[in-house]
């Protein structure tokens, strides 16, 4: 499984690349445009092993923004080019690079920050276990965290309490019967969730019958 998972992603992060150099060159050239900022935006998140390496996403907020490392719905540190690219989840497409280099995979646990790290429990930390990815289960259960978020009183402890253990849930759950197969499934539906712009549930009093389909399909 895991050879035949690294050449899916090879394979899949060198077609990317390959194929998509030319929509990372219009997005870069618009989001420097809009303010005269850097096109790249790096932030060191905690991988495989609880090992720090540096995840690329193109910027889609102002530069040296202050403030909280969540980013909610109406967010103003957001620019106008970057409110699209995370809405179309566009500002994930460096991270190409960081799957050919072996640090993600396209199927994995999306990687946290250090200080959320810092809260997982022993059992939580199984998930460091496991190769950080582009995308995941949790990352189509929480289409909508941003919004969901913006609702919050305290964004970061609703953060903590409710959406980052039951994301740690779905990501262990998945990988005790992940293929390769599944895999490949999972990217397909995260581009067709992008591409039509459909959103699951994320609601956090809803059942898990959904969260369930999403793990194991």
């Amino acid at each position: 499984m895991k050879r035949r998972k690294r050449l899916l992603d090879v394979t899949g992060a060198a077609l990317g690349l390959l194929l998509l150099w030319p929509l990372f060159i219009v997005i870069a050239v618009l989001v420097c445009i809009e303010d005269n900022g850097p096109a790249l935006f790096r932030q060191e998140r905690i991988g495989r092993n609880g090992l720090p390496f540096w995840i690329y996403k193109f910027r889609s907020m102002k530069v040296c923004p202050e403030g909280s490392l969540l980013t909610a719905e109406g967010d103003t540190r957001i620019t106008r080019v970057g409110n699209f690219l995370r809405r179309k989840k566009l500002d994930e497409l460096p991270q190409l690079w960081n799957v050919l280099r072996g640090q993600m995979s396209l199927v994995g646990p999306r990687p946290e920050v250090r200080r959320y790290v810092n809260f997982y429990t022993p059992e939580q930390r199984r998930v460091l276990e496991l190769t950080p990815g582009i995308t995941d289960p949790a990352s189509l259960v929480f289409m909508s965290e941003e919004r969901l978020l913006a609702t919050a009183a305290d964004p970061e402890l609703y953060y903590v309490k409710h959406i980052m253990p039951r994301k740690i849930r779905l990501n262990l759950a998945y990988a005790d019967r992940a293929t390769a197969r599944s895999d490949l499934k999972l990217v397909v539906r995260t581009v067709g969730y992008v591409i039509s712009g459909s959103e699951t549930h994320a609601d956090p009093d809803a059942h898990t019958d959904k969260e369930h389909r999403v793990t194991v399909e």
